[in-house]
């Protein structure tokens, strides 16, 4: 299986990111030294979309295989890639604060501790629809880790197409997000444009 080991702090100040949006509290003390050269129209299309599939952490394969499905679909194509990645399972938990990270939360499903709908899914990737229920299985639910997980994570906003109940370590997705409930600094018409050279 493919894993990006890249340091998260350094991609994040390559990529003029925020670590906040990842789920991680650290800041870098160092400063990215980069020559006065303006970049290119490529060079910034390309960054939007290593900043998307960073933050999803998400490779390039199945990233495309989004963008030819968002483009299916009806509506505008940059809007739909960006709701199918907020959709994925492993994003859903990290956003419900069952998970500090979206690395964490996509160990926690593969290592089955997930139910979605009362059946257990270890696919990061699985695109939940609004209506399911998600939540941690009850042989899980008792060990220490969610307890600390919980203590991290009792600060973050929970977004407003997604209902949770941290006492029972559930939620339920009310509906499906709009680019509008989805605060990502991603623009990703930029993306289109991309690969529709």
């Amino acid at each position: 299986m493919a894993v990006n080991r890249v340091p998260v702090l350094k991609r994040c100040r390559s990529l003029g990111l925020e670590p906040t949006y990842l789920g991680i509290d650290k800041k870098s003390k160092r400063q990215l030294k980069r020559s006065n050269r303006k970049m290119s129209e490529y060079g910034l299309q390309l960054r939007e979309k290593q900043k998307a599939k960073f933050i999803y952490g998400v490779l390039e394969k199945p990233f495309h295989n989004y963008y030819k499905k968002a483009d299916r679909m009806k509506g505008m194509t940059g809007e739909n890639l960006i709701v199918m990645l907020e959709c994925r399972l492993d994003n859903v938990i990290f956003r419900l604060g069952l998970a500090r990270t979206r690395r964490e939360a996509r160990q926690i499903v593969d290592h089955k501790h997930v139910l979605v709908n009362g059946k257990c899914v270890n696919i990061p990737s699985y695109l939940v629809k609004a209506g399911d229920t998600i939540e941690i299985r009850e042989k899980s639910k008792s060990s220490p880790r969610y307890k600390e997980i919980l203590e991290a994570t009792a600060g973050r906003l929970v977004p407003e197409w997604l209902d949770v109940d941290q006492e029972n370590l559930s939620g339920a997705v009310k509906e499906l997000p709009t680019r509008e409930m989805i605060d990502v600094p991603v623009d990703e018409m930029l993306i289109v444009e991309l690969y529709s050279k």
